[in-house]
C-alpha cells in the first residue's frame, strides 16, 4: 500500500525573451496538493512492476537478512522508553571497539525513526530505527557541563540516557535532581560520554556539547550508528539471548 502524503508543486509563469538571449523572470507562484495514497493501487501497472522487480529483488537481499530477536515490541517516547534505552545501552557496549569506556551514553530522541516489533529483526528493520549516517562518537565534559546537558534534556521533555542516569525533571522542562549510579554529578570530575557526532556537534539543543573536549568520532562506515546497533544484535543472537530493555526510571516527570 502507498502511504498518503502531500507533494507541493510550484508553477512557473511567464518566460520572457529578448532579440538576442533568453531572460528568464519569476512573475508569480501558484500552488496545488496531489494527494497519492492507496487509490492508486487500484490501477497496477504490468510493465512498472517488471521493471522494478529485479531491483526490488536486490533490495531485498540487502534489507532482509535477519540480524536478531526482538523479546518484545519497542518504540520511542518521552521522558523514557524500552526503545531510547536500549540504543543509549548499545552506545556505552559500543565503545569497547574504541578502548572506551563511557561514563553513560545519550542519543535524541528525534533521531528514532521507527519502532521494533517482538520477533526476528532485519537490517531492513535497524535501517528503519536509524536512518541517518550518524557516527559514534566519545567526548570529555566535566561535571558542571554534564549539569548544564541534563538541564537541556529537561528542556526537552527528556532524550534517551544510558543505564545509570537518573534524572527527575518537572512539568515546565526544568531539571530537579541529576544523579549518575546513584551519585550526585561531582562538578570538578571528568565525564567520558558516548553519543551522536549530531550531538557532539551541539544540535536538538543540547549546546553543553560545544563545551567538549578529547572529542573521537571514527569516520569509518563500520562506525556509522546502525552498523553498532546491528553488531550488537548479532552478539546477543551468538550468545543465544533476545535483545531486551526495561523502563528503570531513568528520566522522570514529577
Amino acid at each position: 500500500m502507498i502511504q498518503r502524503f502531500t507533494i507541493g508543486g510550484f508553477i512557473v509563469a511567464a518566460l520572457l525573451c529578448t532579440s538576442c538571449r533568453s531572460q528568464y523572470q519569476l512573475t508569480g507562484i501558484d500552488r496545488s496538493r496531489i494527494v497519492v495514497d492507496k487509490r492508486y493501487d487500484a490501477m497496477p501497472d504490468a510493465s512498472v512492476d517488471a521493471m522494478m522487480k529485479p531491483y526490488q529483488q536486490h533490495v531485498d537481499s540487502l534489507m532482509n537478512p535477519v540480524v536478531g530477536v526482538l523479546a518484545q515490541d519497542m518504540s520511542s517516547r518521552r521522558p523514557e522508553s524500552l526503545l531510547s534505552n536500549l540504543l543509549a545501552d548499545i552506545l556505552v557496549w559500543g565503545g569497547q571497539k574504541y578502548h572506551e569506556q563511557p561514563d553513560f551514553a545519550i542519543y535524541n530522541m528525534g533521531g528514532i525513526r521507527a519502532a521494533f516489533t517482538k520477533g526476528d529483526v532485519t537490517i531492513g528493520d535497524i535501517l528503519d530505527v536509524a536512518p541517518f549516517e550518524n557516527k559514534l562518537s566519545f567526548l570529555t565534559l566535566k561535571g558542571d557541563q554534564v549539569v548544564q546537558l541534563f538541564q537541556q534534556i529537561a528542556s526537552t521533555g527528556g532524550e534517551a540516557v544510558s543505564h545509570g542516569v537518573q534524572l527527575v525533571i518537572s512539568r515546565d522542562g526544568q531539571l530537579e535532581s541529576a544523579q549518575l549510579n546513584g551519585a550526585p554529578i561531582d562538578p570538578l570530575k571528568d565525564y567520558r560520554i558516548a553519543t551522536l557526532d549530531y550531538l557532539a556537534a551541539g544540535n536538538d539543543k543540547l549546546k553543553a556539547f560545544k563545551l567538549k573536549q578529547n572529542f573521537v568520532a571514527p569516520q569509518e562506515e563500520e562506525n556509522n550508528v546502525r552498523f553498532i546497533i546491528e553488531q550488537y544484535f548479532k552478539e546477543q543472537t551468538s550468545k543465544g539471548l533476545a535483545v531486551d530493555s526495561k523502563l528503570e526510571g531513568r528520566i522522570v516527570v514529577k
